[in-house]
């Protein structure tokens, strides 16, 4: 089953960068998982549509209240400093399908 997933950063930049990482192992590992990334403000368009939120770990003081920004039905994940400072897409995928219980 396809999964939508939206990185969000502050401006979009770093979560983009990652987002391709984590597109490279998606592909090596044969998952079907849509990846996207934005910048925070953007959040509120696309919030309806995605099945997991990754949110970048500098905004962790708002984690919360970007949780309240998303359905019920969304899984809202805080990107961890390791794999996230490293662009390491096969370590954000690995804790993605921890969090999604893939």
């Amino acid at each position: 089953m396809s999964k939508n997933i939206l990185l969000i950063c502050g401006s979009g930049a770093s979560s983009g960068f990652m987002a391709a990482s984590m597109r490279k192992a998606v592909k090596k590992q044969g998952l079907d998982y849509k990846i996207k990334a934005r910048s925070e403000s953007e959040l509120g368009d696309y919030s309806n549509d995605i099945d997991a939120l990754m949110v970048g770990p500098h905004l962790k003081a708002e984690f919360e209240g970007i949780k309240e920004r998303v359905p019920e039905k969304v899984k809202v994940i805080l990107m961890k400093p390791d794999y996230y400072s490293l662009l390491d897409g096969k370590g954000a995928i690995e804790h993605l399908k921890q969090e999604l219980g893939d």
